[in-house]
């Protein structure tokens, strides 16, 4: 064989490992081409931690089984009593005689203190009238028992911290309280938390709300905290959801978060807050993927599994 085909050889050579490189690199990456549905597909396949099957069954039984569950309905009271036995060492944290009747569900996996806080709240809108909550209420309190489940299971390193998942109550206002005064008059259950927890430290809130819209894109919410913000997002790019938590800021919204940040804990809230549906009564399961709860759920699992 002469010099020139043996260049042209090894040229070609070259240029195939090259291409399988960029092939390999591309799938540790995963960042998600093609539709929607599956731009935001978990890293199943990478990393399997979070059951985003069994999340999504909680999710819709929520709806099916419950319907609409203002904070204080029979409803919502019956929902609380299942939450209570699916968070792990579940109990009851009533919000006080302020609010008479209402209750957070609070589940522990054991750790070193200061604890970081989960959040979601578990009640629905009372207006309007058969509002069901599929997005708003019900996947963060899928997502929510889901992420304890894993935690519990996990072998975690020594040292590791306290995780307490906490169903919020009261998350939405009551009858009677003007959009306007949301502030004031919503936001129960975690207002109340904070109050009740007032003189201990805490490491770190995360609030899970609407997180699964079918191609939910995840921005940081204005008043998260930043650089918690990008702890998260390593943990997105690790586990292949980079997608689902692009670069940029969205609005400054009042949310279950608020009354920690306001106490000086840093926080963030998981909201895709473009969700056509919120506050309406279209806000049903047919809207929200079981891909989008697993980009989610797989890329917090990460984040708390890793802490340290």
């Amino acid at each position: 064989m002469n010099k020139a085909p043996r260049i042209l050889l090894v040229a070609l050579a070259i240029q195939i490992l090259i291409g399988a490189a960029l092939v390999f690199a591309a799938s540790r990456d995963f960042d998600f081409n093609g539709d929607d549905e599956q731009a935001n597909a978990s890293s199943a396949e990478k990393i399997d931690r979070f059951d985003e099957q069994r999340a999504w069954r909680l999710l819709v039984r929520q709806v099916e089984r419950y319907g609409p569950r203002p904070a204080g309905s029979p409803a919502s009271r019956r929902l609380a009593g299942e939450l209570r036995t699916l968070l792990p060492r579940g109990r009851y944290e009533p919000l006080g005689e302020q609010h008479p009747g209402l209750r957070n569900v609070v589940g522990v996996v054991p750790g070193s203190k200061p604890a970081i806080v989960v959040g979601a709240h578990y009640d629905t809108e009372v207006e309007p009238a058969g509002h069901v909550g599929a997005n708003d209420g019900a996947a963060g309190t899928a997502a929510l028992v889901e992420l304890a489940r894993t935690l519990r299971r996990a072998k975690r390193p020594a040292g590791a911290p306290e995780i307490r998942f906490v169903a919020f109550d009261g998350e939405e206002e009551p009858a009677g309280c003007a959009d306007a005064d949301f502030a004031d008059c919503g936001l129960r259950g975690s207002k109340a938390y904070v109050r009740a927890h007032r003189k201990e430290r805490l490491r770190a809130m995360i609030l899970l709300d609407y997180i699964a819209e079918k191609g939910t894109r995840i921005p940081r919410e204005g008043n998260s905290d930043i650089a918690l913000w990008s702890r998260l997002r390593r943990s997105a790019r690790r586990v292949g959801a980079s997608r689902t938590f692009p670069e940029g800021v969205g609005p400054s919204l009042i949310d279950d978060h608020i009354p920690f940040v306001e106490a000086g804990v840093p926080a963030i809230d998981l909201i895709d807050f473009d969700y056509r549906y919120r506050d309406t009564v279209q806000d049903t399961p047919d809207k929200l993927s079981a891909r989008s709860l697993d980009a989610v759920g797989e890329t917090m699992a990460d984040l708390l599994l890793h802490w340290g």
